[in-house]
């Protein structure tokens, strides 16, 4: 690694920077899971914010860091891969917000009011995880183990498919033996009840 490329970097981007290396020079899968597990929460609860929409925001979660590793080749350290990160799924989400809306209703005034704020976003990721906030993550993401624990055997089985081990829709009909549309159905519904859980124990901290 040439520090002359990276010394601009805060010890967090360096960190991040040798886990991407690692995963696309030798494929290591544990170097993928690290940055999805520094940046999963920080990324939904953006999307969160943007979409108002739980499931989404989890969709979209998912649908970014595929876009990010799919493309990783192409990062270069001249900015934070959490930067990067955060730009490919700001933009993929207005790209969805706007096919959304296409469906529904022409572009709203709220919308376009917004969107000035959306380009904020890049300046989240440098602040996103300060010690305070590393404390809070680990707090969120023992929260959501726990929150899933609560949900019915059958719901539970499809969260962890789909959220801990990156199961596509398609890998959890086949496992399940479950018609794809099913699976869909199931997993909103088991979404809709985390949400729920996890809005009702926030309200109470």
């Amino acid at each position: 690694m040439h520090h002359s490329i990276t010394n601009h970097l805060t010890k967090k981007g360096l960190r991040d920077y040798k886990l991407v290396i690692s995963a696309r020079e030798t494929g290591d899968q544990k170097a993928y899971a690290n940055l999805m597990e520094y940046y999963r929460n920080p990324l939904y609860f953006m999307l969160l914010k943007m979409t108002n929409n739980a499931s989404d925001a989890d969709d979209l979660t998912i649908e970014a860091f595929g876009k990010a590793f799919k493309k990783i080749h192409q990062y270069t350290p001249d900015y934070a891969f959490s930067t990067w990160l955060f730009k490919i799924a700001s933009n993929n989400c207005i790209d969805f917000i706007r096919k959304k809306k296409k469906h529904t209703f022409s572009l709203n005034s709220d919308f376009e009011d917004n969107e000035d704020s959306y380009n904020l976003v890049n300046k989240i990721p440098s602040k996103a995880l300060d010690p305070e906030e590393k404390i809070i993550k680990k707090q969120k993401i023992k929260m959501m183990h726990e929150v899933v624990e609560r949900l019915k055997p059958h719901y539970r089985t499809l969260i962890e498919l789909r959220y801990f081990k990156e199961y596509s829709y398609e890998e959890i009909a086949t496992k399940l033996d479950l018609p794809l549309g099913t699976v869909k159905a199931q997993l909103f519904r088991a979404r809709e009840f985390l949400y729920n859980i996890m809005k009702n124990d926030k309200e109470k901290i």
